[in-house]
């Protein structure tokens, strides 16, 4: 199976389309993802470095692109691009329920064509739901795929401690977007990208891909990328300083267990004591 290079994770923000919207659409439905037009989309790339079997990661661009500055177009265009050139391991949050179902569909409006999402790994790529190598749906993984209740991005990002959808909700963007108030949108649309990175490092750690010392670095790179980009972008010191002052019992850093400071007993050597309740 073919290994990502860099990993990339995504969030949309948009608004009906009222072009496409059936007439006689219930307002209180939400819309389909075709009839969705994207307003922002906002990215986190990370390289990925190795270490046998485990991985960290390398922040090398955090930010969105917008219609205030091109077409719905343009971003799609750009998106699959991106694809093509750097054939990410995609990560989001909702992605195939939403994000990567707008991007796909709204493609097909636009007459967009894509290589790598389809040609990547032809059995275990982008589309396959239960491989996380190349996309991996953070909110479908940790309900089992659905047969545990879904988490909200921020229900798990504030159990966690993080700040969680400090600084705007995606119910507001309609009305943002047709005041012209894009800073906005784009600012909490990166927000929501930096909630599901910190979470895709959570879950890396639990499921092995990154060992301690991996996800620690993640993290550190994390914070002095958003420490050296505060000045041009307050909310990103605004994300770091509510996380680090949280007062949930989540740490920054994993520790080093007690485990990890000696080696595991062979399964013949355990005394009854060592197992039973």
């Amino acid at each position: 199976m073919a290994t990502p290079q860099h990993l990339l994770v995504i969030d949309l923000e948009t608004r009906p389309d009222a072009a496409i919207l059936p007439v006689d659409r219930d307002p209180e439905t939400f819309p389909k993802p075709i009839q969705h037009e994207i307003v922002t989309l906002g990215f986190l790339l990370a390289r990925i470095e190795r270490d046998g079997e485990r991985e960290r990661y390398l922040i090398r661009k955090l930010g969105s692109a917008s219609i205030a500055d091109r077409s719905e177009r343009d971003i799609l265009a750009g998106f699959w691009q991106m694809i093509d050139r750097q054939k990410p391991r995609v990560v989001t949050w909702n992605g195939r329920g939403f994000d990567a179902a707008v991007l796909k569909q709204r493609s097909l409006i636009h007459g967009l064509t894509v290589f790598n999402w389809h040609r990547t790994d032809p059995r275990f790529g982008y589309d396959y739901r239960y491989e996380f190598n190349w996309h991996c749906d953070l909110m479908d993984v940790l309900s089992d795929f659905g047969a545990s209740p879904r988490l909200g991005l921020d229900e798990a990002a504030q159990a966690l401690g993080l700040p969680g959808k400090w600084n705007g909700h995606g119910e507001n963007v309609a009305e943002q977007a047709a005041t012209g108030d894009y800073a906005a949108i784009n600012q909490y649309c990166e927000g929501d990208v930096l909630n599901t990175y910190v979470l895709y490092l959570r879950w890396a750690y639990f499921s092995t891909r990154l060992g301690r010392q991996g996800h620690n670095l993640s993290v550190q790179n994390l914070l002095d990328y958003l420490e050296a980009g505060r000045e041009e972008h307050p909310h990103w010191g605004d994300f770091a300083a509510r996380w680090q002052a949280s007062a949930q019992p989540c740490p920054i850093f994993i520790p080093e267990a007690p485990s990890e400071l000696r080696p595991q007993a062979p399964e013949s050597h355990l005394r009854s004591e060592d197992v039973l309740p």
